[in-house]
């Protein structure tokens, strides 16, 4: 007899009574809305609708909730964001998503249109413009990429864009937009490639950050749109990234974010005519998540961290927009607030209030009358009282390093240790799992599983050390960040060791299957979503896109000659528990041909493997059916070998 079927029968004899069948609709329904900003008057909302297959962005009437102008890309695409350039005319930023896990990725489209859906027009686009939205693309002579850099508050005409050509040696530049007719002017070139600029309240061009194909992050600044570039930080030099965050109001301070050799990253004034630099925020484990503003003003005023919850911290706590956020946190004290956007002159603002149970709020409040009421909920079909607590928990990995995650545990569950799901996230570097709903988690847990989400080294979010330990180390000390954390979880009685299987799409599915590799005994199945199990191949394709990619490959994933032994492909061998992979055959990010590669490489080995593939999808599953499918599969798959509830 095999050694899984004797895991497999060990396993039957432990599962306990499978709980209620699991409704997957309300996992599986679209929202209705993700972002929201209120316009300067306060007349309407721009609001972000998910369809199937694409974004879109409505403008409503607040008076009677009608919906007066919209705009649309074609499939896969969805909008990056969106900026009330005046009173009456919205400028939108596109990017394309080919997938339910797939990242954005910004295209350089801009589109701008009133907020009554006249004058809409097609402002810049790497596939040329014409004089409308909501229209397929048309072909350009000179292929362009735009991203809005600065809207302009006291320029009711023009936004600021950066603007980067497609040639061999690219550069870019920054130009004066007029968003009515789309004329360009120039105001600045960047003195390095990739560059992302920063502009003070007058809107000069003062801090340009890049980096060449050596992948070196360079800072350069300069003290207005005449003066000549100045290289202010050199990665190389210093081991430090610095990224611009703004300026105070006299233009005379600077906010940088700053790496630190150990531990989260620090936000630091720089007084521009001395250059004595003072520390203002930092946290003790994590790094600035996103930075406060002045309501009405670009100003920083503070950060807001998440670690075992999301908190506001602010540079001085007597400024009145600290005054205000402390004043409205005591009325959502279980929740994240942040306020989105404000009318330009401060009376209403759109605040965001969410939590691990609870997708998202959004709340108008008037300052005048202290009032808050609310106006749209994300997912509001989901009740926050009957979704499972997420708490957060840290370990030491077997080297000393301290580990930071999440465990969403079933309401009202037992006391004594329960099945437990692994659940890696994507990327892997710079990406990380957080504080917030995670709807995965969520509908695992309603089927009675634990789940445990660790932000194993190379994660984001704890500082540039933590996020290079990573480097190199798929298969190596990356994956045993994961295997330390499930032997805690059993250790603190969190998990029965006998009902373990570790899930993820993407990285963490290469990661659930070398977990099952590298520990044969450690798990009882593995589950892999749109997955890439050939590292030498994922090599060879990104290191021919450009040479800068080939630079961060050999870098972060390692040399191609040492790849085929950290790939589950390779080590198919050793897998000795079920596995479970689907994937789209339209997936450009993780192509298909690795799941079938690693199907065959399972077969040939003797292990149970069940696939499930859907050639028109991408990097995740789009289509409701597609989904219902997917995840019916996934839980039955896991019921089978865990214990737990399956699909209705």
């Amino acid at each position: 007899m095999k050694v899984w079927k004797v895991c497999i029968a060990v396993a039957a004899m432990l599962v306990a009574a499978p709980a209620a069948a699991v409704d997957l609709a309300p996992f599986l329904k679209q929202d209705r809305l993700e972002k929201i900003k209120i316009s300067p008057t306060g007349e309407y909302y721009a609001v972000t609708m998910p369809l199937e297959d694409r974004t879109a962005l409505v403008v409503i009437r607040r008076s009677d909730k009608q919906i007066t102008a919209n705009v649309g890309g074609e499939k896969h695409s969805v909008v990056d964001d969106f900026w009330w350039a005046n009173n009456e005319r919205i400028v939108v930023s596109m990017a394309e998503k080919y997938g339910s896990e797939d990242q954005p990725y910004a295209t350089g489209e801009l589109y701008a249109i009133n907020a009554d859906g006249s004058q809409a027009k097609l402002l810049v686009s790497p596939y040329g413009t014409n004089n409308s939205v909501n229209t397929v693309r048309i072909g350009g002579p000179e292929p362009r990429a735009a991203f809005l850099i600065d809207d302009l508050p006291n320029d009711e005409r023009h936004v600021l864009i950066s603007m980067r050509t497609f040639s061999a040696n690219p550069m870019t530049n920054v130009e004066r937009l007029n968003i009515y007719n789309g004329k360009l002017w120039r105001v600045a070139s960047a003195p390095i490639r990739r560059a992302r600029f920063a502009t003070d309240s007058k809107g000069a061009v003062r801090f340009a950050r890049g980096a060449g194909n050596d992948n070196i992050s360079k800072l350069y600044y300069r003290d207005s749109n005449e003066a000549e570039w100045q290289l202010m930080n050199d990665e190389a030099k210093t081991h430090r990234v610095e990224m611009p965050l703004g300026f105070s109001a006299d233009g005379r301070t600077a906010y940088l974010q700053v790496e630190q050799p150990q531990g989260p990253d620090a936000i630091v004034a720089v007084n521009l005519d001395s250059g004595d630099r003072r520390e203002l925020l930092r946290d003790e484990t994590v790094d600035p998540y996103a930075i406060l503003h002045q309501h009405n003003a670009a100003e920083p005023v503070g950060a807001l961290f998440t670690s075992d919850r999301a908190r506001n911290r602010f540079f001085d706590e007597t400024l009145p927009t600290a005054r205000m956020y402390r004043a409205l946190e005591k009325a959502f004290p279980d929740s994240a607030l942040f306020i989105t956007s404000a009318t330009r002159d401060g009376r209403l603002l759109l605040l965001s209030v969410w939590s691990d149970r609870n997708v998202g709020d959004f709340f108008l409040y008037d300052a005048v009358k202290k009032r808050a009421d609310r106006v749209f909920s994300r997912r509001e079909w989901l009740d926050p009282a009957l979704m499972a607590p997420t708490r957060a928990v840290k370990l030491a990995a077997r080297d000393g390093l301290a580990l930071h995650g999440f465990l969403t545990v079933p309401r009202n569950a037992a006391t004594e240790p329960l099945p437990l799901v692994v659940m890696p996230h994507g990327g892997p570097f710079g990406v990380f799992d957080d504080w917030s709903f995670d709807n995965e988690a969520q509908m695992l847990a309603q089927s009675g599983y634990a789940v445990l989400r660790i932000n194993f080294r190379g994660s984001g979010n704890y500082g540039r050390a933590f996020y290079h330990a990573g480097a190199r180390q798929w298969g190596g000390d990356m994956q045993h960040d994961l295997t330390d954390a499930t032997r805690w979880a059993i250790e603190q009685k969190i998990a029965d060791p006998q009902r373990i299987c570790i899930y993820g799409a993407s990285y963490g599915a290469y990661a659930a299957m070398m977990g099952a590799a590298m520990e044969p005994t450690l798990y009882r199945c593995a589950a892999g979503y749109v997955g890439v199990y050939d590292l030498p191949a994922m090599h060879k394709d990104d290191a021919g896109v450009t040479r800068w990619m080939e630079t961060w490959a050999n870098e972060w994933v390692g040399e191609r000659s040492t790849l085929a032994s950290r790939s589950p492909t390779t080590l198919a061998g050793n897998i000795k528990v079920p596995v479970f992979m689907a994937a789209g055959g339209k997936d450009d990010r993780a192509p298909i041909s690795h799941s079938k590669k690693m199907e065959k490489a399972l077969k040939a080995a003797g292990t149970p493997v069940e696939t499930l593939y859907f050639p028109t999808e991408g990097h995740g599953f789009y289509t409701e059916p597609h989904r219902r499918e997917y995840y019916t599969r996934l839980l039955a798959f896991l019921g089978r070998h865990l214990g737990g509830a399956t699909a209705e």
